[in-house]
């Protein structure tokens, strides 16, 4: 059976780097010289051993490494009733770079219809081994940040308040497709609210149109929709960050403008935070952590390959229980080792190397990994 309710003391964000012959299959499937059971074969075989290794580093949750995935938001968003994915002008601009160039429009009602990652989901937890798994997906709020009214139809949706009621309704009928598959533990990658924490990004809101005022409120209560009569006993996290591609950042700014909506206007169990940089701000907003929650400490950064000291990670550790109790906390990566399929630039032995140093920390600090 497995282990306790998660999050746990060392967990992690969710996508792995993809291995070589996975890379190589995807190529041959875009070129034409392999077909989708050729390619599903290739996965079915890397997740297995990506549950492996998880469980060898010494994790108790396990997910599939996000490996059928190009995009760690498109790929879920573009099958949902309504939603279209599109070859773009340009990509989402990163510090220092661009993702490949491809966009996500709402062309008609949002509506939930059966969905391949209900079988991705089923497909870890027949292969989990005792380990819990771990089922990844894009917030909602993330079909909205990146378009906001220009992408989304304005003769289905003349007004937006339809539009987020629709989104929320139809992300609650896929929370209780995966309730109902057996996922206890869910995670919605919310990198929009700390987005919002960076004036930069709010001045591109408001330049291209956006109502910013109350944008924070409106995606809590679209969250909150969304996993609304979810079982008591599964458990909802939320990961945020500034932006993970190929090392890169988009964003900048501490959590002290959404802290308080964040943890309290929220109704998620746990929140993976970025913390593995100056840019995430200080610990501080963590004092709006209410009884009950854990936040899951993103210290170990999975952009570089070099791996943290243990004596500094534990200090981090201690600085951030001055404000929320240590028995609330836990570590982790700041974010996925690949949020798109192209990875961050380190290697497969880094990226193990530094879970399993999340896990000999939570060893040493609260006597569990």
């Amino acid at each position: 059976m497995p282990q306790g309710k998660p999050p746990f003391r060392a967990d992690m964000v969710g996508s792995l780097l993809r291995p070589v012959p996975l890379r190589e299959a995807r190529a041959a499937r875009a070129a034409g010289a392999l077909d989708a059971a050729g390619l599903r074969a290739t996965e079915d075989a890397a997740i297995i051993e990506a549950i492996a290794d998880q469980k060898a580093a010494g994790l108790k949750a396990v997910t599939d490494g996000e490996y059928r995935r190009a995009f760690w938001h498109f790929d879920f968003l573009a099958k949902l009733g309504g939603v279209e994915m599109y070859e773009s002008d340009q990509g989402i601009q990163f510090q220092g770079g661009q993702t490949k160039a491809y966009g996500l429009k709402v062309t008609g009602p949002i509506r939930y219809r059966p969905h391949p990652f209900i079988e991705d989901f089923r497909f870890v937890a027949a292969h989990a081994g005792g380990a819990v798994p771990k089922q990844t997906i894009p917030s909602p709020s993330v079909l909205h940040f990146r378009g906001g009214r220009r992408a989304v139809d304005s003769h289905t949706y003349p007004d937006m308040a339809d539009f987020f009621a629709d989104l929320g309704a139809a992300y609650n009928a896929a929370v209780m497709d995966f309730a109902a598959a057996g996922c206890r533990y869910l995670q919605l990658d919310e990198t929009n609210i700390a987005y919002l924490c960076d004036p930069e990004q709010l001045a591109q809101l408001k330049n291209r149109g956006e109502q910013v005022e109350g944008l924070l409120e409106t995606y809590a209560r679209l969250i909150n929709a969304a996993i609304a009569g979810r079982p008591a006993d599964m458990t909802i996290s939320m990961h945020l960050c500034r932006g993970n591609f190929r090392s890169m950042h988009i964003a900048s700014g501490g959590y002290d403008p959404v802290a308080e909506v964040l943890f309290n206007g929220i109704d998620a169990d746990a929140y993976f935070m970025e913390y593995d940089t100056e840019r995430a701000g200080s610990f501080a907003p963590l004092r709006f952590l209410p009884k009950g929650k854990t936040v899951v400490l993103g210290l170990v950064t999975s952009k570089t390959g070099e791996l943290e000291s243990k004596d500094m990670l534990m200090g981090r550790i201690e600085e951030a229980a001055k404000f929320a109790p240590l028995e609330q906390l836990a570590i982790s990566p700041q974010c996925g080792f690949a949020s798109t399929e192209e990875g961050n630039l380190l290697t497969v032995e880094q990226q193990w190397a530094k879970l399993r140093l999340c896990v000999e920390v939570a060893r040493e600090v609260w006597g569990e990994g």
